[in-house]
């Protein structure tokens, strides 16, 4: 009997919030899934603004997005992101079991439509777009795929497959929530990126993995990234 993919596709785009974007990736790959990842190019430069990382969309490195141990790094907003958020470290916490394998990283360029995630026949786990900005909100709502990530969504929509959109705006003007009501009709789950802070917060890791563990939540992967509501701390 084959072995059922584990394949889930990763968006990044122009919305405030990459470091759910790196951590989420991080935590997959340890959980044994396959990572396809698209940054639009508003996506890279929020990395670059918000983390200080430089990454190049023509000549993808895994290291741009500090997936490898940074600990010796020169530059000391790495370094506190690192700490204070928990990518790339040892104690990660990710899971209450060994997964038994560590998932490899694919990268897919935004405009490269040949890429396997732009078809239906791919099979994948599931797609999340964090941070999902405004306009790649629209473009889901209505089907008007401009690049790849916009398209591979619009493939999870049609194959009902999990789309899960990690929207960052504030306030919302009404076209905003009316994209958000038609992605929803549409069958994606609209998941604001709004920690919880019920679960014992100490550092900015702590809520960093509040989102990254719902957003596992949603796609049935197994996980100990917080302490769950009504259970035992």
């Amino acid at each position: 009997m084959a072995t059922k993919p584990k394949n889930i596709c990763i968006g990044v785009t122009g919305g405030s919030g990459a470091v759910y974007s790196l951590r989420l990736i991080e935590v997959l790959l340890a959980t044994g899934y396959d990572v396809h990842l698209s940054i639009s190019p508003s996506g890279a430069q929020v990395i670059h603004e918000e983390m200080d990382l430089r990454v190049d969309l023509n000549d993808f490195q895994p290291a741009d997005l500090m997936l490898e141990d940074v600990t010796n790094a020169s530059d000391s907003k790495i370094r506190m992101l690192q700490a204070s958020a928990g990518i790339g470290t040892a104690d990660s916490n990710v899971l209450s079991v060994d997964a038994g394998r560590v998932g490899q990283l694919h990268y897919h360029h935004y405009q490269n439509y040949n890429s396997p995630i732009a078809s239906g026949s791919f099979l994948t786990q599931g797609m999340v777009i964090t941070p999902c900005s405004g306009a790649t909100l629209s473009a889901v709502a209505h089907a008007s795929s401009g690049n790849l990530i916009q398209r591979a969504a619009e493939v999870h929509l049609k194959e009902r497959r999990k789309l899960i959109l990690v929207t960052r705006e504030t306030p919302l003007s009404l076209p905003h929530i009316d994209n958000l009501r038609k992605s929803t009709e549409a069958g994606a789950v609209v998941m604001p990126a709004s920690p919880g802070w019920y679960h014992g917060v100490n550092t900015l890791r702590d809520l960093v993995d509040f989102m990254v563990a719902r957003i596992c939540d949603q796609l049935g992967i197994d996980n100990a990234l917080i302490n769950r509501w009504g259970a035992d701390k």
